[in-house]
């Protein structure tokens, strides 16, 4: 009972997070160099269709950045996750998103000896309900400036797959089609 409190209080804080980031975003702009924290971004999930399955907070910390990611109303399994280099989702397919962020131009996967790419992270577990949540810190990419920012140049797109990754297999871990994408947008 008390680990199902403390799941329940994390996706809240998430939540509250996302929304915090979405209308600090509608409400001020960004403008380098006058900036309160950490850099910070939000994603907004949606699928084929354009229904919202759900959201992401990212936020710069030391050590890389923190991933907050809730699904719902989602097929239950076990889905890939994946941060992709092109800040686009056209539907259905969303191709648009390009291939894994990848700027040292490794192979795919945390199991592979030739990679990661940057842009991969762990699988989610979306329950019988069709909901999921992930919490992950990513050391191989960064919101500040740099070769490794996903804020900058084309943006990039947080991208879920209909498959689990199988973690090695070069270029996406035989994951499947891309059944949901959202842009990351730059918190304020």
């Amino acid at each position: 009972m008390g680990r199902d409190r403390a799941v329940i209080a994390a996706r809240r804080a998430a939540w509250i997070i996302a929304l915090t980031l979405s209308l600090s975003a509608c409400r001020m702009p960004y403008i380098p160099g006058v900036t309160s924290g950490p850099p910070a971004a939000g994603v907004t999930l949606k699928d084929a269709s354009g229904r919202v399955v759900g959201s992401a907070v990212f936020l710069q910390q030391d050590d890389g950045v923190r991933i907050l990611l809730d699904l719902r109303g989602v097929t239950p399994g076990t889905k890939a996750v994946h941060i992709h280099e092109v800040g686009r989702c056209d539907a259905p397919t969303f191709d648009s998103a390009g291939a894994h962020f990848n700027p040292k131009r490794t192979e795919h996967g945390t199991e592979n000896p030739r990679g990661p790419h940057a842009g991969d992270l762990p699988n989610i577990i979306v329950d019988t309900t069709g909901n999921g949540h992930l919490e992950v810190t990513n050391p191989r990419v960064t919101l500040d400036p740099g070769p490794t920012s996903l804020l900058e140049g084309r943006g990039t797109a947080l991208v879920v797959h209909e498959d689990a990754d199988d973690m090695r297999t070069d270029p996406a871990g035989n994951s499947g089609h891309r059944i949901a994408c959202g842009v990351l947008v730059r918190g304020g």
